[in-house]
């Protein structure tokens, strides 16, 4: 099992299964408060046909937020013109009796965040309740404690019923992986140019670090292999499947 299938949850259990969501059943319609004020409902307005990226926080905190509002702020740069159209992100208070909506409104301001990143606060108990359902670890001493929800995110997308996690900080470049894994599948011709690309790019990061790797074996005295590696059996690999795929492609015109 690969971490994709690990850490994606399928609500509906098989992955044969026609993907339906919960609808407001699970998610309920709760009324929480934006940082402009405005009331929403947490399923017809936030998780309802959308993909959503999901966070708790609270604005006076100083341990994880810091860390982990500052990786979403460069989460959000990669999400790219996708966020607020198709990918949404919500950062839900942990703290509503402290950060009211002006307070999540300058919040919000300081660190970046662009349209289609909303800051949310509620009532204690809607938000202990969406807190629960989306991310509880069924342990008292995690389920309870804010420091430990203020490292953690749910991903949704709502229309395939499709769900995944992870923990922050980390890379911004991870989360945005974490993303895909609940986003549809792209064509086979797409992934193959996709990877093709991000191959290229670990060949471009790794020859810059390239020079910096063998000072440092030869400070150290450790043996230098100057021999270039050329995978030539993944690159005949890679070749084969881009060939059968345009002639499928062709075949099916």
């Amino acid at each position: 099992m690969n971490r994709r299938d690990l850490l994606t949850c399928h609500l509906t259990g098989s992955k044969g299964q026609s993907a339906v969501s919960p609808g407001a059943r699970f998610y309920t319609n709760a009324v929480f408060h934006t940082h402009d004020g405005k009331p929403v409902r947490m399923y017809e307005d936030l998780i309802k046909g959308k993909i959503a990226v999901v966070n708790f926080f609270f604005a006076s905190c100083h341990a994880f937020c810091p860390r982990t509002m500052a990786c979403l702020a460069k989460v959000q740069d990669l999400i790219g013109d996708k966020l607020g159209r198709e990918i949404f992100m919500y950062s839900f208070t942990l703290k509503p009796e402290e950060d009211t909506p002006e307070k999540l409104s300058a919040y919000r301001k300081g660190i970046g965040a662009k349209p289609g990143w909303t800051f949310l606060t509620g009532s204690e108990y809607d938000l202990t309740t969406i807190r629960f359902k989306l991310l509880r670890m069924d342990d008292p001493l995690v389920d309870f404690s804010v420091d430990v929800h203020a490292g953690e995110l749910r991903v949704i997308n709502d229309n395939l019923n499709k769900w995944t996690s992870w923990w922050l900080p980390v890379r911004p470049s991870m989360i945005r992986e974490v993303i895909s894994w609940v986003e549809p599948t792209p064509p086979m011709e797409a992934r193959i140019r996709r990877n093709a690309t991000r191959q290229q790019q670990l060949n471009e990061e790794l020859a810059k670090l390239e020079p910096g790797r063998i000072a440092f074996k030869r400070a150290h005295g450790y043996p230098i292999d100057a021999t270039k590696q050329d995978n030539r059996e993944g690159r005949k690999r890679l070749e084969a499947l881009w060939a059968a795929v345009s002639a499928a492609q062709a075949q099916a015109i």
